[in-house]
């Protein structure tokens, strides 16, 4: 799963929805324009080619219909996207074999297909169907040179009318448009997505660092008042356990005592640390070094030893100013967080990119058992926690602590797939000079 792709996603579903919309639209157009153009000339409306045209409509009426009621039973919706276009591509090709083939005047609609589909599909899904609309049309005039296919409309044998090199320049030009647009319309429905991510990121980051400062000052509060009173109960215990018998059941009873009073001890540190992060030290270090570091660190432990499979993908060098503790606590609680999430094996992928030069894109992806829908919303709220175990405080922790730094956090998951969660950072690929 990556972090920017057309993927199984609502929105993926909503673009799949308005292709269905729209190839009706366009059957609406090309009937209402076909019967147009036969009243304006003065044509019969039962003309081979208007009949043709007219089919074609029919044809991709049905196909809307066919397909918006697949989609609802249909897993594989990449698949069936691809499928969608490509059958497209065909239909028109097949429009500019009824309108004219060599001399049809709307080979552009093989453009407005590409463009569509890097809208839903991204660079590659564009350039595949690229790759399919120049090798249609390719066969299409090559058809029609060598006398293979006769146009519906009234000119003669085409290699009878324009030379070989006249052709071979016409298919190129075709060809290399598709490309050209579809390279060009690609990367820019990439930064689209990227954009309305980002923005989403930002959205859910703000109306989360809202509703954390009014719990911070709560939570200050309560822990202040905790820590004062834990710290005498484990002071007197140990004193108690000083003088008890040794081996004696009291002493036993004040080591769990004074072992879980540790515990809480821990719990309430952590809710100063959500409540107010101490500001550390900040200073110029090598975020790719720091992130190989901990990696390092993490492959070694218990959690991840023999079970998970760790890689990393880091651009290099990527300068960034930050309290190296900070920072390594929040890689640490990113990557426990993901190990926990996986049953048995799995993978861990870590990957550290620039983006415009000043911003740090650091994604921790994993291969485990996903968040369910009713617990997205509280992932980053203190407290929540699914685990037995668990405190509920790490990733609230993380959030504070990039909050402080002005960067911000956020998850993308799939249940029963895995998860990849997303910092944003301020950095850049060298140091200041």
């Amino acid at each position: 799963m990556e972090l920017i792709t057309a993927s199984d996603t609502p929105d993926f579903e909503r673009g799949l929805r308005w292709l269905m919309v729209l190839r009706a639209v366009f059957a609406t157009v090309l009937t209402l324009s076909s019967v147009i153009y036969c009243a304006v000339g003065g044509l019969s409306y039962s003309q081979q080619p208007f009949v043709a045209l007219y089919c074609i409509s029919a044809l991709l009426f049905c196909l809307s219909m066919g397909y918006a009621v697949a989609l609802v039973w249909i897993r594989a919706k990449m698949l069936f996207a691809y499928v969608q276009l490509i059958v497209d591509s065909f239909i028109i090709t097949l429009i500019i074999y009824v309108t004219g083939s060599y001399e049809s005047i709307i080979t552009f609609l093989y453009l407005v297909g590409i463009i569509g589909s890097s809208m839903l599909l991204l660079r590659q899904g564009s350039l595949v169907i690229a790759a399919f609309c120049s090798m249609e049309y390719t066969l299409l005039i090559c058809f029609e040179y060598y006398g293979l296919l006769r146009p519906l409309t009234g000119h003669g044998d085409l290699s009878f009318l324009v030379d070989f090199p006249q052709v071979a320049y016409r298919v190129v030009i075709i060809g290399a448009a598709c490309f050209a647009v579809a390279f060009l319309s690609g990367i820019l429905a990439l930064q689209a997505k990227r954009a309305r991510r980002d923005l989403k990121v930002v959205e859910g980051h703000l109306k989360r660092v809202e509703r954390m400062a009014a719990m911070g000052e709560m939570v200050a509060g309560m822990a202040h008042e905790i820590k004062n009173p834990l710290a005498s109960i484990s002071g007197a215990i140990q004193l108690m356990a000083e003088n008890a018998k040794p081996h004696s059941p009291n002493q036993r009873l004040m080591q769990i005592v004074l072992r879980e009073t540790q515990r809480l001890s821990a719990i309430v540190t952590d809710f100063l640390l959500f409540a107010k992060p101490k500001g550390g030290t900040v200073k110029e270090i090598r975020l790719d070094l720091a992130i190989e570091e901990v990696v390092e660190l993490f492959r070694q432990d218990a959690l991840c030893a023999g079970r998970i499979q760790v890689s990393t993908r880091l651009h290099a060098p990527v300068w960034g100013a930050m309290d190296p503790g900070h920072l390594k606590q929040v890689l640490w609680n990113l990557f426990k967080n993901s190990a926990e999430a996986i049953e048995g094996t799995g993978v861990i992928s870590i990957s550290l990119s620039m983006f415009r030069g000043e911003q740090v894109h650091l994604t921790v992806e994993d291969t485990g058992c996903g968040i369910p829908l009713n617990d997205q919303k509280g992932v980053f709220d203190p407290f929540f926690t699914t685990k037995p175990s668990g405190s509920g405080l790490g990733l609230s922790i993380v959030h504070r602590l990039i909050d402080n730094y002005e960067g911000m956090i956020d998850f993308e998951t799939r249940p029963g797939k895995g998860t990849v969660f997303t910092l944003i950072l301020k950095g850049r690929s060298s140091t200041k000079s």
